[in-house]
């Protein structure tokens, strides 16, 4: 596990939730630009916090009725 700074602890307190599992519902919901804003962090801010967690964000495009799976591995 990556070591948090004190920032990222403060926003797991508050979300009473770990940013393992916040920060990729958040940024599926509401974007990068709008989950910095609601954590009042920069975009940078966030993006480094992706990386050090090790969550990777991609953008995919759909043609009109396509749609999108995402599975869950578990180890």
């Amino acid at each position: 596990m990556a070591r948090k700074t004190p920032l990222m602890l403060r926003v797991e307190e508050q979300y009473k939730r770990p940013l393992e599992k916040l920060l990729p519902e958040m940024v599926n919901e509401m974007g990068l630009s709008a989950t910095a804003d609601e954590f009042k962090v920069s975009k940078a801010t966030l993006g480094y916090w992706l990386l050090k967690l090790g969550i990777n964000v991609r953008r995919v495009a759909l043609a009109p009725g396509e749609t999108l799976e995402i599975k869950h591995l578990t180890s």
